[in-house]
């Protein structure tokens, strides 16, 4: 698939340059000082060698069969180059250079000739306007790239499209002393993608974590069904660029209004078990106890220390996270009050003291590795002068090496004084940290990422006593007449058709019709004026509720045709219904990929807190049931303080019925059901919009 740009068997460098402080001499220079086990061959028309290697006048004088080719050359000049490379049998080509979609239709206009010529040959690009790859397999050794960061071995990868942000990911890592395996930044992706990258990665065998940075899905379908299959085999941590922007623009609609910009990318890595963070420093911090630790079966957390403030920061956020911290087994117990100092705390945390020795240490961490109450520990070590703290982190060290459950280290100490220390724990494999909230954010992520493969969805459900042909062919004359909005008349037949329930209707174009519909429903009612230029009917005075008798819904028709001056203008009569608990379903058409459905509170809680929900078509009955218990207001859905509680089974069936429809109608834009009424035992749908 890619092999061959990851595991380059020989590089070539376009604009390789004699100058030091240029980007053609440092491709070169990071090669050779990176100890590439290829061969490299610098491109310079005027130049007889760069960084004392042979240099070649021309792409076409080189050697054969070379698998990456660096362009480091202006965009003008690039279409050729890749011409060139295309006669020359080269496999792919890393185009550093900027100046093409980016910058306007000149810099277009080259990315779209160098494309055309590169698939003419079957040329992969990566980039243009990107770093390039480095890889730190020690039968590889490919920097292929022009930065500073000279990486460890390890077993994290990074794929990013901004360089800068890689960057500053990759040396993160590097100032923790942790180690990586691949790195790609893609820059316009205009060939290569990162969810092809993703899947290259999901597949190397030294990958154990993946770390990416997206700002924004070009291929958001793609995108989720690589990530879904990569992350049930091994985590992906990523970052998503514009959290601060302003929003959604205005939608006419309550989902449009409400699905805020980030939204749809946040809900796809929901979807794919992608774990997400809004800080750089807790994704680097996750990632590399990824890197070290098998994934914890549950969240039950053990906790040793030697001092006791620490570990109550750690325990305040771990259950804080809803990890939980259970007692000791009647064992465990009764083996560390014989192993520990009678001064010492056996609880959990359990608290061997500052003078707590490596004996000690051991007799916890072998202890709560054979105890079932625990699915992995959590160690915090402040490194007295009084005991010998190498012994300690040896002991540490050998535990891990064990792998019988996942282990994070605060190591409290100066890195200056006790080198002999960190360097035991960093080649033992424990993942260790400054700080106690750093290292108990990094099991959450664990934890987490164990939640998530644990996790299963299921498949949605289908209903078979949907009438989608009846739906298709409203839509379809809505379509063909240009309109925005159907009428409630084509609305309503429409959530019949898919057996959304909704209160007893008619339509009338008069006052006497009004009045006769009304009696047929059944008192009370409610008359709402509809015309398509009436928008929101309530703001419009559009609205007349809990009529009861002909007279009252006659003179409501009559103000109506008063104020409102629509040819158009019919009446939609509904028969009223008290009480109820308001509810707000909804979706929205995302691009690429389906709908948004929207679930949450209505009336003033959607006007006020909105307290919404949202999830990705299909949506299974788990993620129905999901989306009930995740808004703020769930309480009052199983009724508090006397109140009735709401149908769930009902509001589950309506949110996927809901889902099946803008499945089947992609056409559909935007929907509201707002609002509907939850009693007890059933759920009423009483207004509802529909923007195609």
């Amino acid at each position: 698939m890619l092999d061959s740009l990851f595991r380059p068997k020989s590089a070539a460098v376009i604009g390789a340059s004699t100058k030091e402080l240029s980007i053609g001499n440092r491709v070169i220079r990071n090669l050779i000082d990176f100890g590439f086990k290829g061969e490299i061959y610098p491109i310079n028309p005027k130049a007889d060698e760069v960084r004392g290697v042979k240099a070649f006048k021309s792409i076409l004088d080189a050697p054969d069969n070379i698998d990456v080719v660096h362009m480091v050359i202006p965009a003008k000049f690039v279409p050729q180059a890749v011409e060139d490379c295309g006669k020359k049998g080269v496999k792919n080509i890393i185009i550093n250079s900027g100046g093409f979609s980016e910058i306007g239709p000149e810099g277009e206009a080259y990315e779209k000739d160098f494309m055309a010529r590169a698939k003419n040959y079957g040329i992969r690009v990566l980039g243009p306007n990107c770093q390039g790859i480095i890889n730190t397999d020690p039968d590889v050794r490919a920097y292929c790239n022009f930065t500073f960061t000279k990486p460890d071995i390890g077993h994290i990868s990074i794929v990013a499209l901004s360089g800068g942000v890689a960057e500053v990911i990759h040396q993160g890592f590097s100032a923790m002393g942790v180690g990586t395996r691949i790195y790609a930044s893609n820059g316009n992706a205009c060939d290569i993608t990162i969810p092809e990258i993703i899947q290259y990665l999901g597949e190397d065998d030294g990958t154990r974590v993946i770390v990416t940075y997206v700002e924004g899905l070009r291929d958001p379908s793609t995108f989720m069904k690589v990530a879904r299959e990569v992350a049930a085999k091994k985590p992906i941590l990523a970052m998503k660029a514009g959290r601060t922007a302003e929003g959604a623009k205005a939608a006419a609609s309550h989902t449009g209004g409400l699905a805020k910009e980030d939204l749809a990318t946040d809900l796809i890595f929901k979807k794919a078990g992608v774990l997400t963070f809004m800080d750089e420093g807790e994704l680097i911090q996750a990632a590399a106890a990824f890197a070290t630790q098998p994934i914890p079966k549950g969240n039950r957390i053990g906790l040793i220390t030697n001092t006791g403030g620490p570990a109550v920061i750690a325990t305040d956020i771990l259950v804080g996270a809803d990890l939980s911290i259970p007692p000791l087994s009647d064992k465990t117990e009764a083996t560390l009050k014989s192993s520990l100092f009678p001064e010492a705390s056996v609880n959990n945390p359990v608290d061997v003291l500052a003078t707590g020795n490596a004996a000690h240490y051991r007799a916890c961490m072998d202890a709560m590795n054979t105890d079932d109450n625990f699915d992995a520990l959590y160690i915090n070590f402040v490194t007295p002068f009084f005991v010998d703290t190498d012994s300690i982190a040896k002991e540490i060290a050998a535990v891990n090496q064990q792998a019988l459950k996942p282990m994070v280290c605060n190591l409290m100490t100066d890195k200056r004084q006790w080198t002999e220390t960190v360097r035991i724990l960093k080649e033992g494999g424990v993942p260790s940290f400054s700080l106690p909230g750093e290292a108990a954010r990094a099991m959450t992520a664990l934890v987490r990422y164990s939640n998530i493969r644990s996790r299963d969805i299921g498949q949605p459900d289908r209903f078979d006593d949907v009438d989608k042909t009846l739906a298709q062919g409203i839509t379809d004359k809505a379509a063909a007449a240009g309109s925005s909005f159907l009428p409630a008349e084509d609305v309503y037949k429409i959530l019949e058709a898919y057996k959304i329930p909704t209160a007893g209707w008619r339509m009338a174009a008069s006052a006497d019709e009004a009045a006769a519909a009304a009696a047929e429903i059944g008192f009370p009612v409610v008359v709402k004026a509809d015309a398509a230029a009436i928008v929101h009917k309530s703001d419009m005075g559009g609205v007349a509720i809990n009529l009861s008798d002909g007279n009252a819904v006659q003179a409501a028709v009559k103000n109506m045709q008063a104020r409102f001056d629509a040819p158009d203008l019919k009446f939609f009569v509904q028969k009223y219904l008290a009480g109820g608990m308001e509810i707000i379903l909804g979706a929205k058409a995302e691009p690429g990929l389906g709908h948004l459905i929207m679930f949450g509170m209505g009336g003033i809680y959607v006007e006020v807190l909105q307290d919404v929900v949202f999830n990705l078509t299909p949506v299974t009955r788990f993620e129905a049931e999901e989306m009930l218990d995740t808004i703020r207001l769930a309480p009052l859905l199983k009724g508090v303080r006397g109140q009735k509680g709401a149908q769930r089974s009902g509001l589950v069936e309506a949110i996927q019925r809901l889902s099946q429809l803008v499945s089947d109608l992609p056409e559909i834009q935007e929907l509201d059901l707002n609002p509907t009424l939850a009693f007890e035992d059933r759920i009423v749908v009483v207004d509802a919009r529909i923007g195609i």
